[in-house]
């Protein structure tokens, strides 16, 4: 039995709705087929956005998306993908397996998909290859509302009112992809870039640096340091790889214990980068005013056999799910720091929440956790303590369980708990403190399965599911919880 202490009377800050953010790259079959289209398609759509993926991704409020990359974002010229579409430029994508595009998605799609989902834009401009006047102009064209240029350029093309645009990344990976940098370099570069970046009218940016790679505490240091006071955001990038990224990834679905075991230890390692991250940020923001943007992470696994290497397709098991439980668990104890998160990716790449079969559709094991969590958005972060049980494998030692509560605007309590051990089940008790007299009312949704590389397919949709969890009871003044091996619970207690 591990106790726990939920002290539902002691609010520890808000839990910002953006840690459940969305990221959709130009890769693969993310964009084209997975979200767009296009008008004249077979499939169900609206004004080329697929109907079965929009509906889909409202049902988990995605509140907030970025694009259009990733590595594509600096190589990605706005102006080509603006105007009549079929007087846009044809570009091939360099950096993702060499396919032509049509530039047919472009600015007005992606903000028209964002309106449909009702969720924030967060776009990356061009600092690898592109210039800052083309940066300033595609700010200009999204948010000015005047007489300009390109306002009036924006307005031929059939958008008359300027968009709402928050959230805005100047560059991306610059440190690898996005140029290969030294961040001496790169803070420079930032400081001059980001002044171009305007705010026009009553729209304010919140401007995101690009920052570091895993463990790259330097790359932090040295921007906070030369350019802390000039940004909103700085990005932090960490993926979830079993194996090693060069010589091989690993499989999404052919794994032993051994590797699950792995991949929980590379999951958990999240809170120690964020920690140390956040410890140098302190030390030049000392208030918080900055926000980790943690706008890549998740699994990253060999692509599947037979399917184009630069697509990064890969399938989604329950080891994906539990990956993602812990990464929100741990993301809700730095609340007061990580001020947003884009898992990698939304549709057909990396670890999606849905993938597409031309007009076939499933969900993940992934979606469904986000799903269960999406009770965590923007409710207030309760204090949680006590011991949560060990699990082990070659004389390493990981912890079973992670937990996390919070409290929503009705005075709801939310719980989610992640057993990552393949084995065991694990027993909890939660001493739910500060609650109103009388027995609570307790229901609870549950992710689990029965084999490790458990996955939704074409044919079998459904194999990875949630159901009803009724293996919650109050005993004592306590809530005895009953969690199977390798299972993501959410309870909802009033």
């Amino acid at each position: 039995m591990h106790n726990v202490i939920v002290s539902t009377d002691i609010a520890k800050g808000k839990i910002s709705r953006h840690i459940y953010g969305h990221f959709a790259e130009h890769l693969g079959r993310c964009i084209y087929e997975g979200i767009w289209v296009g008008e004249d398609s077979p499939i169900p759509n609206t004004k080329g956005i697929r109907n079965d993926v929009l509906e889909a991704l409202k049902r988990i409020k995605v509140p907030v998306l970025r694009w259009p990359g990733g590595c594509f974002a600096d190589e990605y010229h706005w102006k080509d993908g603006v105007g009549p579409r079929e007087n846009r430029k044809r570009m091939v994508n360099t950096h993702w397996g060499g396919v032509v595009e049509n530039n047919h998605f472009g600015t007005h799609e992606f903000m028209l998909l964002c309106d449909l989902l009702e969720c924030e834009p967060y776009i990356c401009g061009n600092v690898g290859s592109g210039t800052v006047q083309e940066m300033s102009e595609w700010v200009e064209y999204m948010t000015s509302g005047g007489e300009s240029p390109m306002a009036n350029w924006r307005k031929e093309n059939g958008r008359e009112e300027p968009w709402k645009l928050k959230y805005f990344g100047v560059g991306n990976e610059n440190w690898g992809c996005g140029g290969n940098m030294r961040p001496e370099y790169y803070a420079d570069l930032y400081r001059r870039y980001q002044t171009y970046v305007r705010n026009y009218g009553d729209n304010k940016i919140y401007k995101i640096a690009g920052g570091a790679n895993v463990d790259d505490y330097n790359w932090t240091e040295v921007l906070m340091k030369n350019a802390g006071w000039l940004m909103d955001g700085l990005s932090l990038h960490y993926y979830t790889i079993p194996g090693d990224f060069w010589l091989g990834k690993g499989s999404a679905l052919d794994f032993e214990e051994g590797e699950w075991f792995i991949t929980m230890k590379k999951a958990l390692h999240i809170d120690e980068l964020i920690t140390k991250h956040s410890t140098i940020m302190d030390k030049y923001d000392p208030e918080k005013r900055v926000g980790m943007i943690i706008d890549e992470w998740g699994t990253w696994f060999d692509v599947e056999p037979g399917t184009n290497p630069g697509f990064l397709y890969q399938q989604n098991t329950i080891r994906d799910a539990l990956v993602a439980g812990v990464h929100f668990n741990i993301f809700h104890k730095h609340a007061d720091r990580v001020h947003m998160t884009n898992i990698a990716q939304t549709v057909n790449v990396l670890q999606a929440m849905i993938l597409t079969e031309g007009e076939k559709m499933i969900l993940t094991p992934t979606y469904h956790v986000f799903d269960m969590f999406k009770v965590h958005q923007d409710a207030e972060l309760l204090a949680v303590d006590g011991s949560i049980g060990t699990y082990e494998m070659g004389g390493e030692t990981l912890p079973q369980v992670t937990v996390s509560a919070s409290k929503d605007a009705e005075g709801k309590v939310h719980v989610s708990l992640v057993n990552i051990d393949h084995q065991n089940e694990a027993v909890v008790s939660l001493e739910l403190r500060g609650l109103q007299s009388g027995t609570p009312q307790v229901s609870g949704t549950i992710l689990t399965a029965d084999r490790l590389n458990a996955h939704n397919t074409f044919e079998q949709p459904n194999v990875v599911a949630p159901a009803a969890f009724n293996g919650a009871a109050v005993e004592g003044g306590k809530l005895n919880v009953k969690l199977p091996a390798m299972s993501v619970v959410t309870l909802a207690i009033q």
